[in-house]
């Protein structure tokens, strides 16, 4: 299988710099596993990647769509796979856990076609909580798993079951999720304490470089809070401050905390779902951190590369299922 390297972990941990460092050093290319960077003049609050702190590497996945489109996770795993097939070293870097799911495991999704206006309107009357109990009727795994706020994935949940009678966690759980590629987990991680920090001192910067300049400019174009890209934190909030509801000050607090509890959402899911290969990053010295994933990296390789070498040696020799099967083992 493809080798693929996955760097992940919370927001504000190191990601970005480690996904350029590690392609650097393996002569690569990053794909981002953002789901909100994709959205062109959203740069400020997605924290998206610079030109100065690309450092010539090439990056895919980014500024692909504008803020009045949508993109699903199916789409993402089309184009995630396309670039992972064409470059030698992919590196994939993200927080959005799902997405990297569906881009690195056999994930399928269900091919009922979307009738998103239908059902929006359908349930407009519905509240948030209401329609989320009304998932839960029927669908109580799908409900446990969103939160009542994600509206959008909520509608969807419910539109896959009156479209297909099919409940979304029956399909989900049907599929084994095995990974279609060699992956090599980079998680990174700090104490919370000093994470929060960074979290907190990372949102003053963005106001400093003019996030709320960004997201007017952005609600001046006519754009609702509904729409997928306003769902990003960073840009949600903003809404009840240009239409008077809250103080700028209320909104910076929000975000701040809206970021934190996403951080602890974000290493709990990533802890969950993969085989992670934890690092504690070195803020002191960034760069024992990355030289320590990179001799991890060389000796994972190594291994996998010894056990396919075994394997196909004896395969070649016994020709023999039962040594072919045996010889698993052995890795």
């Amino acid at each position: 299988m493809k080798k693929v390297i996955a760097v992940c972990g919370p927001t504000a941990v190191g990601k970005t710099r480690m996904g350029v460092s590690l392609a650097e050093a393996l002569h690569g290319e990053v794909i981002s596993g953002d789901s909100m960077q994709i959205y062109r003049t959203m740069d400020i609050g997605t924290a998206k990647v610079t030109e100065e702190e690309m450092q010539g590497i090439i990056h895919h996945m980014i500024d692909i769509k504008n803020p009045d489109e949508t993109f699903s996770v199916s789409e993402f795993q089309k184009e995630v796979r396309h670039y992972i097939d064409t470059i030698d070293m992919p590196i994939v870097v993200g927080g959005t856990g799902l997405y990297i799911k569906g881009a690195l495991y056999d994930y399928t999704f269900e091919e009922t076609e979307s009738k998103h206006d239908e059902i929006k309107a359908k349930y407009a009357h519905y509240t948030n909580e209401e329609l989320h109990q009304y998932l839960a009727s029927f669908d109580p795994q799908s409900a446990l798993d969103l939160h009542p706020n994600n509206r959008q994935r909520v509608l969807r949940a419910i539109e896959i079951y009156e479209e297909s009678g099919k409940r979304k966690s029956d399909i989900l759980e049907a599929q084994e999720h095995k990974p279609v590629y060699d992956i090599y987990f980079v998680g990174l991680t700090l104490p919370r304490p000093i994470l929060y920090d960074r979290i907190n001192k990372r949102v003053d910067l963005m106001i400093e470089q003019g996030l709320e300049e960004e997201v007017k400019k952005i609600y001046d174009s006519g754009l609702s809070r509904n729409a997928q890209s306003m769902k990003a934190i960073g840009y949600k909030e903003w809404f009840d401050y240009f239409e008077g509801s809250k103080t700028k000050e209320q909104i910076i607090e929000e975000i701040k905390k809206h970021s934190r509890n996403y951080a602890k959402r974000q290493y709990t899911w990533f802890n969950n779902q993969f085989d992670v290969h934890w690092y504690d990053v070195n803020l002191e010295d960034f760069d024992s951190t990355i030289h320590q994933v990179l001799k991890d990296i060389e000796e994972w390789y190594k291994k996998i590369s010894l056990t396919r070498l075994i394997f196909f040696e004896f395969s070649d020799i016994c020709g023999s299922s039962v040594f072919k099967n045996s010889l698993i083992v052995f890795s």
